[in-house]
């Protein structure tokens, strides 16, 4: 099954995650099929880029997100109040 899920890069202490849909069976900074996008939560705000034509593509071929992707999709598709 694929997954898209987070893929850590970036220096030591300092993460940064791509946005990629992998096999579900390889390890977390394995080979992936394609990159949708990439997640920086050390910025003030986060920042989220995200292919949005890829990733609706993937999903209506059946690609599941993971927890983590998941709350990332929801936290960027509702406004925040301030």
């Amino acid at each position: 099954m694929l997954r898209i899920r987070l893929r850590r890069v970036g220096a030591k202490k300092h993460p940064a995650y791509r946005i990629v849909v992998a096999d579900s069976r390889k390890p977390r900074n394995g080979a992936y099929v394609d990159q949708v996008g990439h997640y920086d939560p050390m910025s003030n705000p986060p920042t989220i880029l995200l292919d949005e034509a890829k990733l609706q593509g993937w999903v209506n071929k059946g690609a599941q997100p993971s927890e983590s992707v998941h709350r990332i999709l929801k936290s960027r598709a509702t406004p925040k109040e301030g």
